[in-house]
């Protein structure tokens, strides 16, 4: 079988598949928490693996950085291979004070800058919001457990750097968004078109309005309670 950017067989990808945009980051996920890890995807180095977790099979595919990729990859899982859901797991900035580093942050719904899901949808206003049924699996989960949780807005941005002089993050915290990333606006676009579930669930790495950032090792452990979270919130 195969697509252009996955060379997976048929049946190589579980319907549930979680997807960092780093694929070092999916192959540690995959061998920290699956069991019977197989690779399947090598192209451009996006590494995919296929295991099972408490017996349920998952995969781990890498969606890079941005819109654009995350929007090939899902579409391909979804298109080519079945896929019925897609847990982003990745980094944000905080946009809100009372937010801190290690937060972990649920897409409710994600603007964006971005003007793919207005082409999706005919030159419309689409309103790009997760699935409930992820939301409120993984919400329930997290009331259980002893780190901080924020559900709500977050923006996708087309910009890492935003151009000297904009006011993007001001406006965007007087509007009550609470983290800033660069990818959930465009698979839960994806997610709608072609019947899937989406979600987005995201780690404070950085604290924008007070500058802060984690370190290489909190971000680890950090990392680590996002994980535990969604596979504890679907398959615990």
């Amino acid at each position: 079988m195969g697509t252009s950017h996955l060379g997976g067989a048929d049946g190589d990808y579980a319907p549930t598949v979680l997807m960092p945009g780093d694929p070092l980051r999916a192959q540690y996920i995959a061998e920290s928490y699956l069991d019977d890890v197989r690779q399947v995807n090598a192209i451009r180095n996006m590494l995919g693996f296929t295991g099972t977790y408490n017996g349920h099979p998952v995969s781990v595919q890498g969606s890079g950085m941005g819109v654009p990729s995350i929007q090939i990859y899902s579409t391909e899982l979804i298109k080519d291979y079945g896929v019925e859901r897609i847990i982003r797991v990745g980094s944000c900035g905080a946009l809100q004070d009372h937010m801190n580093l290690g937060d972990l942050v649920i897409g409710l719904a994600a603007g964006t800058d971005s003007i793919v899901n207005r082409r999706r949808f005919g030159g419309r206003d689409f309103p790009a919001v997760g699935s409930w049924e992820l939301i409120s699996a993984v919400v329930n989960d997290a009331a259980g457990r002893d780190f901080a949780t924020h559900v709500g807005s977050i923006f996708t941005s087309d910009f890492f750097y935003e151009p000297e002089g904009s006011d993007t993050f001001a406006l965007l915290e007087r509007y009550g968004f609470l983290a800033v990333e660069m990818e959930a606006a465009g698979l839960y676009g994806v997610a709608a078109e072609y019947g899937a579930q989406a979600l987005t669930v995201a780690t404070v790495s950085d604290q924008i309005k007070r500058g802060e950032a984690m370190s290489p090792e909190d971000r680890q452990s950090s990392f680590d309670n996002m994980i535990t979270l969604v596979l504890g919130a679907l398959f615990g």
